[in-house]
């Protein structure tokens, strides 16, 4: 079938791709599905710009792409919770059933679970897929197929914010005005935090962060200190709840900085080397730290949130390219213009 391959780092075609037979094969259980939308997610680029993400390294032609949803076309033996017609959306990760991990329930950090265009499974960048009935997810009729394809990030943000356990009313700082850190910002609040403080370095990004909830402050990090602005309006305490979703070390390095005693930290932003911070300012602090993988036990939630109305994902989407266009949409969103957030890719 016509996919987007990345042949090798660098190099993006618009080809014919067979599937192994295995993959493509419905099992009792399994659902076949007919992609609809698609998002370009940081993930896939660095692929395409670096051809590796720490211990996954592209060694073979691999489609790409994880974020999706579409409509069921066909249904296993044995599938009861979904119909021919459906439309849904995918959770990209699949453990194994047996593992420790999965049976602990933290089915995400299974170390066996095959995640879509992580190598060497290949994404749904394609016409079609088959996908367990478990992590597929039918989706309510107020909800369009490009916001259900914003699930998968939003996801992480809702992971996020169920690992700082939020209280009604606090303060936090998302570092990193990027899709996930907006998501996260939008999790945090509808977790129940009545301020949050986007920082950046991109203006254009802290406006659309602004756009999103009055309950948003965008801070320019070339201009001020997230620290200094956030202690200057809590009388000098602190927040409560920094989540770092930048993925950059320097920003890491000081993540302690803006957090009030007994905080929390949650770190997101993937990190391709190791880091250091600064344990004596997390010691002082008695500051929990939280790290995520992905998510676990979210995409029912955030479905649920999408078509409430609690979360409005819509702003986040702002282009969207056909199938046909896919080389071009990605090295668009390589280049990393300061007024995208979110690039899709719709499917014929």
């Amino acid at each position: 079938m016509k996919s987007l391959v990345l042949e090798r780092k660098g190099e993006l075609s618009l080809r014919d791709f067979a599937i192994e037979p295995a993959e493509a094969s419905l099992g009792a259980r399994d659902v076949r599905i007919k992609l609809h939308t698609v998002g370009i997610c940081g993930s896939d680029v660095h692929y395409y710009t670096h051809g590796r993400i720490g211990p996954f390294v592209v060694e073979e032609p691999m489609i790409l792409g994880h974020e999706a949803s579409g409509l069921v076309i066909e249904i296993g033996a044995d599938v009861t919770s979904l119909a021919v017609g459906d439309r849904v959306c995918m959770e990209p990760g699949i453990p194994d059933p047996n593992s420790k991990a999965t049976r602990l329930g933290m089915y995400n950090v299974d170390p066996a679970v095959r995640f879509w265009a992580t190598p060497p499974v290949h994404g749904i960048l394609r016409p079609s897929c088959v996908h367990p009935e478990a992590f597929t997810y039918k989706l309510p009729d107020n909800v369009s197929f490009a916001e259900a394809a914003m699930v998968e990030p939003l996801a992480v943000g809702v992971h996020a914010a169920t690992k700082a356990r939020i209280r009604p009313g606090d303060v936090a700082v998302v570092m990193g005005a990027g899709p996930i850190g907006l998501v996260t910002a939008l999790s945090a609040i509808a977790g129940g935090c009545a301020r949050v403080y986007v920082s950046d370095l991109a203006e254009k990004k802290l406006q659309i962060a602004e756009s999103l909830s009055s309950a948003i402050t965008g801070v320019d990090a070339s201009k001020e200190s997230i620290a200094d602005r956030v202690k200057a309006e809590t009388d000098g305490w602190g927040c409560d709840i920094v989540f770092e979703a930048t993925g950059s070390p320097k920003a890491a390095a000081r993540i302690f900085e803006p957090l009030a005693p007994g905080g929390c930290v949650v770190m997101i932003g993937g990190q391709p080397d190791p880091i250091s911070y600064d344990a004596g300012a997390a010691m002082i602090r008695e500051a929990r730290v939280e790290n995520i993988f992905r998510y676990a036990h979210v995409f029912p939630r955030c479905v649920k949130m999408l078509s409430s109305g609690t979360i409005d994902v819509k702003p986040l989407i702002t282009r969207t390219f056909g199938f046909e266009d896919s080389v071009k949409a990605f090295e668009i969103a390589a280049s990393a213009p300061p007024s995208d957030v979110k690039m899709q890719i719709e499917l014929p």
